[in-house]
């Protein structure tokens, strides 16, 4: 993945090489006796020189497709500049006999892109994930003080606004009907202000392939199905910008790279413009994106290496009860082959399924059961902790009572307890309670629901620590905390 660029190292100089190359064509009348024996190089005897060609013809030459999609989406591209607080000890003596902490801010840098003229500004999620400020910086250098409207890290987009208007947009495309081979351009601020100013640098490349799935996950909760692949150079910086075809319309979001060493070596990868539209709907109407739920879990297949697990199939391994599946009629054993009108061969591709479909929409399923294809049509619902009561505990923790769908929609282990929903950044560090937990013990009683837990919580917390004990991957932990 692309993360953030924390530190931009101190450049006290720079040099700089230039190499002049000659193309095939120019360098046809030079050879070592004629040019570079007598120090120049000669411009072709049938062709007139440089000087001799009128100044519109040389302009016109050097116009291309290329020139003309990076004039039209440029002026839209911004820099995302973000700042976080991380607390640390104060001097290296506390650090070791348990003195006070200091913090200490880290600058974080990225791309994006406008996507609507009153400001608003599509990015990705691990740009801006943690970040307690944020601003944009236009190509001029004009610097605006900017909101994060809403996050998605499933799919790794965020929205943010500035208080600007009459801004340029980037003209949306579409990746439905991408063709392996054509041109991509990559526009965005590798490595920040280390160039020298806010204006956005461009790479070139092709699509070297639609529909890929990242095997390999980065840090986060991003799911890395379904994207777009360019050989053009992305880097450190470049996250969040746009990744544009020849007609200059954006067909992605630059999100993330394979690089053993961080660097550009031609493996790039982009969120498809057509899933972002739909996120962005999400984030502008509601804050946050519904995410669709058919309740079904694949099983785990028994694969040696990502090229086993590819080739493994989708074999249905848990229905939910009452879910849209089970009402559908999926079935335990039933191999997906075809979900909305594109193949399933693996996980990977029935997450990205999932990913194209929104909350309420019907959506088409193919399955093989007993030798033939069955054909289903799954009404695509939302997860059920967003639809079940919440309880809130402090102002700091929202919890949803654990139920049956709950569970093996999750394949909790529990049978009972309180499901973290939401756990505000203090509680989270302090003790480590993540969202998906689920409490299944507040000092020694063990508590069923949500509403039990926030009792038992509220109790034990007036009087002193908060002792929880919380199931995380089918194992307990333990965990304590004062609440204020």
């Amino acid at each position: 993945m692309l993360l953030r660029l924390s530190r931009l190292p101190v450049m006290s100089r720079i040099t700089v090489v230039l190499a002049v190359a000659c193309t095939a064509i120019g360098c046809q009348g030079a050879t070592p006796e004629s040019s570079a024996a007598q120090g120049r190089t000669l411009p072709p005897a049938s062709s007139p020189s440089a000087a001799q060609l009128p100044a519109q013809s040389i302009a016109a030459s050097r116009r291309t497709a290329i020139t003309s999609a990076v004039e039209r989406v440029a002026p839209a591209v911004v820099t995302v500049q973000t700042e976080t607080v991380e607390r640390v000890p104060a001097d290296f003596s506390e650090f070791f006999f348990g003195g006070r902490t200091g913090e200490r801010r880290n600058a974080g840098i990225g791309s994006g892109f406008i996507v609507r003229a009153d400001g608003v500004v599509v990015t990705n999620a691990h740009v801006v994930g943690g970040a307690t400020k944020v601003s944009v910086a236009m190509r001029d250098g004009t610097t605006y003080d900017a909101k994060v409207v809403g996050v998605d890290e499933t799919n790794d987009i965020a929205v943010v606004k500035i208080a600007a208007t009459k801004l340029p947009l980037a003209p949306l495309g579409t990746s439905s009907d991408l063709v392996v081979g054509e041109w991509t351009i990559a526009i965005g601020n590798p490595f920040g202000f280390v160039l020298g100013n806010s204006e956005p640098s461009v790479s070139v490349g092709v699509v070297s392939g639609v529909g890929r799935n990242l095997a390999g996950r980065g840090e986060g909760g991003g799911v890395y199905v379904d994207m777009i692949q360019t050989d053009a150079a992305i880097n450190l910086g470049n996250s969040g910008g746009p990744l544009v075809n020849a007609m200059g319309e954006v067909i992605g979001v630059n999100s993330s790279i394979y690089s053993p060493s961080g660097g550009s070596i031609g493996l790039g990868f982009a969120i498809p413009i057509d899933r972002t539209k739909r996120i962005v709907e999400d984030l502008l109407d509601h804050g946050a994106v519904r995410q669709p739920w058919v309740g079904l879990r694949l099983q785990t297949p028994q694969a040696q290496s990502a090229r086993e697990a590819a080739s493994a199939g989708a074999i249905v391994g848990r229905v939910v009860p009452g879910s849209p599946a089970q009402r559908a009629g999926v079935q335990v054993g039933d191999q997906i082959v075809k979900a909305t009108t594109r193949a399933v061969r693996n996980a990977f591709d029935w997450e990205a399924r999932l990913l194209e479909v929104r909350v309420g929409e019907t959506m088409p399923l193919v399955v093989r059961r007993g030798g033939r294809d069955v054909t289903l049509s799954v009404t695509v619902g939302d997860s059920p902790e967003v639809t079940a009561p919440k309880v809130t505990v402090a102002s700091e923790l929202q919890l949803v009572t654990v139920t049956d769908a709950i569970r093996q929609e999750r394949g909790l282990a529990s049978t009972g307890g309180a499901l973290v929903y939401k756990v505000s950044d203090r509680i989270s560090d302090q003790m480590g309670l993540q969202q998906g937990d689920v409490i299944v013990q507040v000092g020694r009683a063990r508590v069923g629901t949500a509403e039990a837990t926030s009792t038992a919580i509220e109790r034990d917390g007036a009087r002193g620590p908060v002792i929880l004990v919380f199931e995380r991957g089918q194992q307990l932990l333990q965990s304590s905390f004062y609440l204020r």
